[in-house]
């Protein structure tokens, strides 16, 4: 592909970055209060004004407001301006990565991932509303480059495996283990990256968690056994990793 075409690819991910970032940072207050996400101006949290154009362009409206709201004075919050600089480094990343169309998509896959991740380390929440679409667009990519019986067949087993496992550990130990949004995330993992990317995916999950849980217990903070673990946190990362490089010890 012409160099001139893989700038354009680079220069539209990162240049929508920042907008998916203030979008996704939305989503992650707005969803787990139930509210709506598409209807309604955005406001500030303590006096209410209506955001008007000034105060929504993204990271530049925080870095002229010098991060608070112009009105009351309170600070916005920072996961904002976090999102608007994480989505387009991840999409130079992918596109780095992936000089081409499939660098954008890989993109949006990322942004897709971050939000998960985001929802599940602050409140062990991977909905529906957003797991299925994950799944949904990986099909939809692999049907376009012509891969899209071994992308279902992973979207298949990785939402099989991690079922039964649950399943078997509630049978065995009398307590879930396994939150119902992982086989879900597994199953967008399997539609992205394919059948034969599922041990890749569940071994650097379980690699990052493991070193997650040896950090935290080093630092005094126990986590695991009765603490939970967002592990789709992990699982997101798994995915990523996974789509960006290839499967472990296969590519």
């Amino acid at each position: 592909m012409p160099l001139q075409a893989d700038l354009s690819w680079l220069i539209a991910a990162v240049l929508l970055g920042p907008f998916v970032g203030s979008f996704l940072g939305l989503m992650s207050l707005r969803l787990p209060e139930g509210r709506p996400v598409i209807m309604g101006r955005s406001a500030c949290p303590s006096c209410g004004r209506t955001l008007g154009p000034v105060d929504l362009v993204p990271i530049l409206s925080f870095i002229l407001l010098r991060g608070r709201c112009r009105t009351c004075g309170a600070a916005i919050p920072r996961r904002f301006l976090a999102l608007e600089l994480a989505c387009p480094a991840l999409a130079l990343w992918a596109v780095a990565v992936h000089p081409s169309a499939e660098g954008f998509l890989g993109a949006v896959l990322a942004w897709q991932l971050l939000l998960l991740a985001l929802l599940d380390a602050e409140h062990f929440w991977l909905p529906r509303a957003l797991t299925l679409p994950l799944i949904v667009s990986g099909l939809a990519v692999a049907a376009a480059q012509g891969v899209l019986v071994e992308h279902a067949l992973g979207a298949a087993i990785g939402f099989s495996a991690l079922t039964l496992l649950s399943m078997a550990y509630r049978r065995f130990r009398g307590r879930e283990g396994l939150g119902g949004g992982d086989a879900y995330l597994l199953a967008g993992g399997g539609a992205w990256c394919g059948a034969l990317a599922l041990p890749s995916i569940l071994l650097i999950a379980a690699a990052a968690g493991l070193a997650f849980v040896l950090v935290q217990r080093w630092r005094g903070r126990p986590v695991g056994g009765d603490q939970p673990v967002a592990f789709g946190v992990f699982l997101a990362l798994g995915v990523w990793l996974t789509w960006l490089y290839g499967p472990l010890g296969l590519s």
